[in-house]
């Protein structure tokens, strides 16, 4: 995994913990969604940059190899 290609799985590994903790609370989720507007633009602009827009097969390997828990083979 190159550089490029870490950032792009460190990217989406914060947007989803951060959509994930957006939406823990159904009740305030409208409060908090706006504030994932900047993780998103991250991983938009590290996807690019690592050439993995449109290219979910090789980015999602490239977040099981960063965090095998992400898989849900350890359940």
């Amino acid at each position: 995994m190159d550089k490029d290609e870490l950032a792009a799985a460190q990217a989406y590994v914060r947007l989803l913990e951060a959509t994930r903790a957006a939406l823990a609370d159904a009740d305030a989720a409208p409060v908090y969604l706006p504030l994932l507007t900047s993780p998103m633009r991250e991983a938009d602009q590290a996807l690019r940059s690592a050439g993995l827009t449109g290219n979910e097969d090789k980015l999602f390997a490239l977040v099981r190899a960063l965090q095998p828990s992400l898989s849900g083979s350890d359940r």
